[in-house]
């Protein structure tokens, strides 16, 4: 909680300077978003980043700059790092805050009005400790999470926003700047709400979104690794008994193949959720899934990513067999199954 700011403050800013830091993915199309619906200049920091997170990061209106900077600009800045580094960018950016009120010759001077949004796969108790970091500070710490894909020109995913209850007017006033500028934002407020709720919907939205990618992903190579006719047998028992679920597996499979490294701290995260939750003895399974993640990240990197790359992948690119081989093989066997005779969905009411 920040004591020294309203949302009058902020509403009274009629241009806000905005910041996404990070650069990837998500954090350049949120960015582009925001530069697209007039938000301006989107400050970033691009500090040990490739050449081509540097290009993307320009051609989605992105400046390159100090935290230092930023701090002493912004009105917003929003956090979308993978999960691993979520607190780390958060101390980066407390740490400026408290450094930047301490030197009063400095040529930076924070903003009372800075506000900071963490919007990343964390769990709650993870959210907490980011939010200690702003306490005392001239910084107000928001708890959020995007669920979905990327912004296109078709898509527009969810930001779920919560605040320390005494913080409701920068939320209300946060809601309408992402508003303005094109995001999807969803306040979550009422009795017992508060910091840890965004990242609990995101805890549990990935738990079910790709718990069951992992899900599916173990089944299909656990089939394939008994024998390519088990595999078969399992996509027509699918077929006949849960066709909606071959569709699924078309459809989410083969995209995370690219992008797996980054479900792993994901999985974590959600472990520890639900073992805060009291829930110990579900933990394992997401502590699985992110093994299972960790192994096809690592078949991702044995066939030689290039950094800021997401390859599409053809059987036989990798090593006779990898994990992705196996994937993309069962895959294409379900495309052709779904591509024949419609399947069906077995519900009580067929009896």
């Amino acid at each position: 909680m920040n004591p020294n700011h309203s949302g009058s403050e902020i509403l009274g800013n009629a241009n806000p300077i905005i910041s996404v830091i990070g650069a990837g993915a998500m954090g350049s199309q949120i960015a582009h978003r925001l530069f697209q619906s007039g938000a301006g200049p989107i400050l970033t920091n691009l500090d040990g980043r490739s050449p081509e997170t540097c290009k993307r990061a320009a051609a989605c209106g992105m400046k390159d700059t100090s935290y230092a900077d930023i701090v002493s600009r912004a009105t917003y800045i929003l956090s979308v790092v993978p999960p691993r580094d979520a607190f780390a960018i958060a101390k980066i950016i407390a740490d400026t805050v408290k450094s930047s009120n301490a030197e009063e010759t400095t040529p930076y001077q924070p903003r009372t009005k800075l506000v900071f949004i963490d919007c990343n796969a964390v769990n709650p108790s993870s959210a907490k400790q980011m939010a200690q970091l702003f306490v005392n500070t001239s910084a107000t710490f928001i708890d959020g999470a995007i669920v979905g894909g990327p912004p296109s020109e078709v898509y527009n995913p969810g930001l779920y926003i919560c605040a320390d209850p005494n913080d409701e007017a920068v939320l209300d006033e946060l809601e309408v700047t992402l508003e303005k500028y094109g995001l999807q934002p969803f306040s979550l407020k009422g009795e017992g709400a508060g910091i840890g709720d965004a990242s609990a919907v995101k805890m549990a939205n990935s738990g079910i979104v790709k718990g069951t990618i992992a899900l599916f992903t173990s089944m299909i190579l656990a089939s394939y690794t008994s024998s390519p006719s088990t595999s078969q047998g399992l996509l027509h028992s699918l077929h006949i008994s849960q066709s909606t679920f071959i569709n699924q597996m078309i459809r989410l499979v083969p995209q995370m193949t690219p992008k797996a490294y980054r479900f792993v701290g994901e999985m974590k995260e959600v472990a520890k959720f639900t073992e805060d939750q009291g829930l110990e003895d579900i933990g394992c399974i997401y502590e699985g899934a992110a093994r299972i993640f960790q192994q096809i990240a690592n078949a991702h990197e044995a066939r030689g990513r290039e950094q800021g790359r997401s390859p599409v992948y053809r059987i036989g690119e990798g090593s006779e067999h990898d994990e992705i081989d196996m994937l993309l093989t069962v895959i294409e066997n379900a495309r052709i199954l779904e591509a024949g005779e419609g399947g069906k969905s077995w519900d009580p009411s067929l009896k």
